[in-house]
């Protein structure tokens, strides 16, 4: 099994994310959560000290949770292409059906006294 996290040059053709999207922000909070995390191991005042270093972890975060989302949506584009190729290619499995009327659902509505 091969693990393969670069997005290929075929995901150029698809817009870029917005830059304040979900996983961008989450990483980043848990990037410098961890940060807070790592000066409260080590005894440190935990918002006051290393704050470069909380810079750092909370803009990695950002950087990575940006790049699972241009790879999701390059992933999901992907896999709509395919599911609409084989739509496309075998109509005769996805015949559309005449929709129900809710008269034929429901049974006949009887009063009791």
């Amino acid at each position: 099994m091969q693990l393969r996290f670069s997005v290929p040059n075929e995901a150029l053709s698809l817009p870029p994310p917005p830059l304040l999207t979900f996983p961008s922000m989450w990483m980043a909070g848990i990037f410098w959560i961890s940060a807070l995390v790592h000066n409260g191991v080590n005894r440190r005042p935990a918002l006051r000290s290393g704050v470069h270093r909380q810079l750092l972890m909370a803009t990695l975060g950002f950087c990575l949770g940006y790049y699972i989302k241009r790879y999701s949506n390059y992933y999901h584009a992907e896999r709509d292409r395919q599911l609409f190729s084989y739509i496309k290619h075998h109509p005769e499995d996805f015949v559309e059906k005449e929709p129900r009327k809710m008269r034929d659902v429901l049974e006949d509505f009887v009063p009791t006294q």
